[in-house]
């Protein structure tokens, strides 16, 4: 008898647990809420696909979709025609402005947001679904789903992967390789770094030089040793995109719900621009676009209104090309010394009542603040440009500063003291937080391993609940000093951009990497049929 009852209770058990496992499904990232309810629903040749009036793109879209994956013909209408068989697009005004609820019942699939924007998130969940947690026959063409309802909306508004292609030229092809990637991630902010000291990537018509000169090195700091090394490549690098050619890649984010935020560094990191045009820099001394890397020889002379006028101009015709309201200007990694010794610079600060050189800096962003507010935009900058004493090149004296920074900056933390985050929240400023050691993809594995980037939180720990909305996001930086090649880019950015992308979505309670890491088994499937060299499991937790 009590045999008996063992082996009942171990059946029972197993299957439990087989239960459990069925249940299971492989999602990035993971939605908030999911309720299974026991049966199935089929996609046929028969299925229906009903749009709304704004959803017929969308519509589209998938119809598409299951063309090319499963060979499978299905039709659109915006009428609906059957009682059962269809996959319908609804609107919710009720949910939030990024959220989405997908239901597969035995009838029907539907999807309700209140915007395009959530349709196209829950057409991402549904095609993570149907790619990887359905059953396919191919004899039969169809398509089996468990019925389910996901219940859906991101935790932070910004989820963003930072390109940068100032210092290895990537091109249009692999940006949007990059985007499709993006997209499907539910990610909604790319973050473009145009500019630096040894690239200038974007075509300014009123300064031809900055991409006649700007745009090129005749040579390139490479090697195993990377910042010590002192090995040339010995070879040309150049590139830049056309205005036109930045209008097509705006319009290719948008149509996957994706802002492009432009970041044009001021006042430091500024060598490729200034060996454009000499007069832009403090010292006034010819320069070439450097061959090594790190922060190089020169910085913008901002007491000098010439310099000013030239920012105002290229931002003038970024604004008119970036519908972003957010503008990155950098304001990281200024060295003081070039002001410091400028006498024209001492006798403006002298006479502005600016004691150090963070004070300059600071007041100069604030003066580029309000020129983008007047245009209706808003600044972003690294986190130097509230003043912040970050690097051991600077003297703790010249970080002193008694300026304010604009409060509607945005501060792009990666630096210093998390008590430094703390204190910018708690002046009422927004943060995107991209502490380094947990979000520089530059970083070797070994370094930052997957699952240490997947354990980061943007909110600091013992930051107060009523500061938590100021944290309004993430972003991850594939800094590109040392990616020469796409498949260096592809092995440092995949898999990690995918534990970037559940951090920015998925609820902290709700995450799981036992759980992340079954479902990053089908993103790799997708990225191998896709030629994206990713980092294979045995490295990316060395």
């Amino acid at each position: 008898m009590k045999l008996t009852k063992t082996l009942t209770i171990f059946f029972v058990i197993i299957l439990n647990f087989k239960s459990i496992q069925s249940q299971e499904i492989h999602i990035v990232p993971r939605p908030q809420e999911i309720i299974f309810s026991g049966n199935t629903f089929k996609i046929d040749k028969e299925t229906q696909i009903v749009f709304l009036e704004n959803t017929k793109k969308i519509a589209n879209d998938f119809q598409e979709y299951l063309k090319s994956d499963f060979n499978l013909t299905t039709s659109t209408t915006n009428f609906q025609e059957l009682k059962k068989n269809y996959i319908q697009f609804k609107q919710d005004e009720s949910l939030s402005d990024e959220g989405y609820e997908l239901t597969v019942s035995e009838n029907e699939i539907l999807i309700c947001a209140q915007n395009n924007t959530g349709w196209f998130y829950g057409l991402q969940t549904l095609k993570q679904l149907i790619s990887y947690n359905s059953q396919y026959s191919k004899y039969e063409n169809t398509i089996e789903l468990k019925t389910l309802k996901i219940k859906d909306s991101p935790r932070f508004k910004w989820r963003a992967f930072m390109l940068d292609e100032a210092r290895y030229f990537k091109g249009m092809e692999q940006v949007k390789l990059l985007l499709d990637e993006m997209a499907f991630l539910k990610m909604n902010i790319f973050h473009w770094h145009l500019v630096d000291d040894q690239g200038w990537r974007i075509e300014i018509k009123k300064y031809p030089k900055l991409t006649e000169i700007g745009s090129k090195r005749k040579s390139t700091q490479i090697g195993p040793l990377e910042w010590e090394s002192p090995i040339q490549s010995a070879e040309p690098h150049e590139g830049f995109y056309t205005q036109e050619q930045i209008k097509e890649i705006i319009l290719y984010a948008k149509e996957r719900h994706i802002t492009v935020v432009p970041e044009i560094e001021m006042p430091g990191h500024s060598t490729a621009a200034i060996a454009s045009y000499s007069w832009l820099g403090t010292s006034k001394k010819e320069l070439e676009v450097p061959i090594k890397f790190g922060v190089d020889k020169d910085v913008y002379d901002v007491t000098e209104p010439r310099v000013i006028q030239f920012l105002k101009d290229v931002l003038d015709e970024v604004m008119e090309l970036f519908p972003s309201k957010v503008i990155h200007i950098g304001g990281d990694e200024v060295k003081y010394n070039h002001w410091k010794s400028s006498s024209s610079v001492q006798k403006y600060m002298a006479e502005n009542n600016l004691k150090t050189p963070a004070d300059l800096q600071v007041y100069f962003t604030n003066n580029i603040s309000n020129y983008l507010q007047s245009k209706g935009k808003r600044m972003m900058g690294w986190n130097e440009i509230m003043g912040h004493n970050l690097h051991f090149y600077q003297n703790k004296n010249d970080t002193e500063t008694t300026q304010k920074l604009a409060k509607e900056s945005i501060v792009h933390f990666w630096k210093g003291d998390v008590e430094l985050a703390k204190t910018a929240a708690s002046n009422g400023y927004e943060i995107v937080n991209s502490l380094h050691n947990y979000t520089y993809l530059d970083y070797q594995y070994k370094n930052l391993p997957l699952s240490k980037a997947y354990s980061f939180d943007p909110i600091p720990e013992k930051l107060e609940a009523k500061y938590h909305n100021k944290i309004i996001g993430l972003g991850c930086q594939m800094w590109g000093e040392w990616i020469p090649t796409n498949g260096n880019m592809h092995y440092q950015t995949f898999p990690r951009i995918a534990a970037y992308a559940e951090i920015g979505w998925t609820q902290k309670e709700n995450k799981k990497f036992n759980t992340f890491k079954l479902a990053l088994k089908k993103l790799q499937e997708r990225w191998t049929e896709k030629e994206i060299y990713f980092a294979p499991d045995e490295f990316v937790e060395k």
